[in-house]
């Protein structure tokens, strides 16, 4: 049973993600990739603050698909949906929490994947003169990743994106500094202003196709994905259960089959080092 091969998928999107989810698709599951000009993205939120954000990244997401749809008579979707912050577990280091989804009108299917990395460039200052500003280009890879120059961080009265050059760049900044002390200097995540987030959305895609290419040992569904972690592998020193992953639970969409696979990371017993008894 082939889902994909021949149908029509939607991209939903305005930030040219298609220049790297399109050969994937097209290449990987036999899908006719079109794009979907009739809905703005950015109605349900903007990175550079005009529009704030109503719901989390994947609710935001699940909603993107939905609406792209509404304006289209097709039965697939894809979108992305990327978050920038603080990485959970090391507060230092900016991170880009990307999420893909795809959905199935027809099959009332939905299957998502994620991608957290550290590797972004997302950054923001707050400057007075412009060789800060030139310095801060240099650090998050300017020119080949645009920047954004606003008048503040929320609700700014003057916004200039997708700067490109060191002229604009310049001009945006003098504009601004003529009518306020500061300057909002940021980086641009959109991704067509972005190569480093466009690979992070190349990234996760693969993780899409993979997760639809993972069928259901049972009926064929697509999709076969892990529904539960149990953590529990035993330490190496004490035979005491840890807290590292001991097996991943699969389920599937269509049927509920469910499979257990024991030590999925290849690990049959856990370093001393993590194992509370023995290093607590």
């Amino acid at each position: 049973m082939n889902f994909f091969e021949g149908r029509e998928i939607v991209i939903a999107t305005q930030h040219k993600k298609e220049l790297v989810i399109q050969p994937l698709l097209e290449k990987q599951l036999g899908l006719k990739v079109v794009l979907n000009s009739k809905f703005n993205t950015d109605s349900l939120g903007t990175f550079c603050g005009e529009k704030e954000r109503e719901e989390d990244a994947l609710k935001t997401l699940r909603k993107k698909c939905l609406l792209s749809l509404e304006k289209v008579n097709f039965e697939l979707v894809v979108a992305t949906e990327g978050s920038f912050g603080p990485h959970p577990s090391f507060f230092f280091a900016a991170t880009n929490d990307e999420l893909i989804l795809l959905l199935d009108k027809k099959n009332n299917l939905e299957i998502l994947a994620r991608e957290i990395t550290t590797e972004t460039n997302f950054n923001s200052q707050e400057v007075k003169s412009y060789n800060e500003v030139e310095y801060f280009a240099t650090k998050v890879q300017f020119p080949s990743h645009g920047l954004i120059l606003k008048s503040s961080h929320k609700n700014a009265k003057y916004i200039k994106k997708g700067i490109i050059t060191y002229e604009d760049l310049e001009k945006a900044f003098l504009q601004i500094k003529s009518e306020f002390d500061t300057v909002i200097v940021e980086t641009d995540m959109r991704a067509m202003f972005n190569p480093t987030r466009m690979k992070v959305i190349e990234n996760v895609t693969h993780k899409l196709i993979a997760k639809i290419k993972n069928l259901c040992p049972n009926c064929n569904f697509p999709g076969f994905d892990v529904v539960k972690i149990n953590a529990g592998l035993p330490c190496e020193l004490c035979n005491l259960p840890t807290k590292s992953t001991l097996s991943h639970l699969y389920k599937c969409k269509n049927c509920d089959f469910e499979e257990l696979k024991i030590h999925p990371n290849n690990k049959s017993k856990e370093d001393p080092t993590y194992c509370d008894y023995c290093n607590p």
